[in-house]
């Protein structure tokens, strides 16, 4: 496992690398500063962000934000101490596990542990929800397509979902891009956008 621990405070950096000496194999590199590594951090490629600190503030949160965009990974966050709306904060830029004042070796791995496995929960979440999204567009441009057909060849819904599918199946694209096309074509044709 490669962890990235992020820490101005060598002293506390070295509590967390001790929490990680059971993980097997494991590659811990130490870094004072997020922005020591924020480009890099693709070719790092982190396993887990730990991030340790006094208390974490605004400018490094939207900094974690945007170094995880592209490429999220699980972040944990320890805090010796925190304000209203922190925590909150600190969930919206990636973190997903946040503890205060238990920065303690014994309790890392755990930590570490339900902090990857809520991580990949989020994603999959996340995921599911962008196929569903995805799904529901496709049945909406599916049906509008389909009405198009229906209306101007005065056919029934079978034949004109019949009509797509050997349009998609002759032009080896999905039925979801050859509806599309033919609802944009209809546009056209009407007079719309082109």
């Amino acid at each position: 496992m490669r962890v990235l621990v992020i820490d101005p405070d060598p002293a506390r950096a070295a509590l967390v690398a001790e929490g990680l000496g059971d993980f097997k194999p494991l590659e811990v590199r130490t870094v004072a500063s997020l922005a020591e590594v924020e480009k890099d951090l693709d070719r790092l490629a982190p396993d887990v962000i730990v991030i340790a600190c006094d208390s974490p503030d605004r400018d490094t949160l939207e900094s974690l934000r945007e170094a995880t965009e592209q490429n999220p990974r699980p972040v944990v966050m320890f805090a010796d101490r925190s304000a209203p709306g922190l925590a909150q904060a600190a969930v919206e830029a990636g973190v997903a596990a946040y503890v205060v004042d238990g920065l303690q070796p014994g309790r890392v791995r755990s930590v570490l542990e339900v902090a990857m496995s809520r991580f990949q929960l989020m994603q999959q979440l996340r995921a599911d929800l962008k196929k569903a999204k995805a799904d529901l567009a496709s049945r909406k441009v599916i049906e509008k397509a389909k009405g198009l057909l229906m209306k101007e060849r005065g056919i029934e819904e079978e034949a004109a979902y019949a009509i797509l599918r050997k349009l998609a199946m002759d032009t080896g694209r999905p039925i979801a891009a050859v509806a599309a096309d033919l609802v944009a074509f209809a546009g056209v044709l009407k007079g719309g956008p082109a």
